[in-house]
Order: structure tokens, then sequence, then C-alpha cells
């Protein structure tokens, strides 16, 4: 039986507190595969492609120019 968490907040500082702490106390594990879970959704509500074999993070590479 998979359980649902609901947190009622006052505000939104304070529901972006509870998710925060909420996903801080998550294994790493646990946090990627949530992350997994969420691109392979992002996938198929867009209409992309996902390839089994690309079940990793894209390696984002940016410059920035300092003062």
């Amino acid at each position: 039986m998979k359980r649902i968490w609901v947190n009622k907040a006052g505000s939104l500082e304070e529901a972006n507190k509870f998710e925060a702490e909420y996903y801080k106390g998550l294994s790493s594990e646990v946090r990627v595969e949530t992350v997994q879970l969420l691109r392979e959704m992002h996938f198929k509500s867009t209409g992309l492609k996902f390839r089994e074999g690309g079940k990793r993070l894209r390696r984002v590479l940016s410059v920035i120019k300092q003062a």
C-alpha cells in the first residue's frame, strides 16, 4: 500500500521549507530514483523519445564570465 503525504502550509516559504526537509530526509538512492521517475514522466508527457540505455542525467557545462 502506498503512503500519501499531505502538508497544509500557511505560506509559500513554509511549504518550500517542508519540501526541502522532506527531500533531505530521503536517502541518496531514493532521491536519484525520484529524479529518474520524473525524467521518464517528462519524456512521456512531451512526446520525446526516451532511450533505456540513456538512464543518466545529461552533463551540462556553462561558462560564466566573472568580473
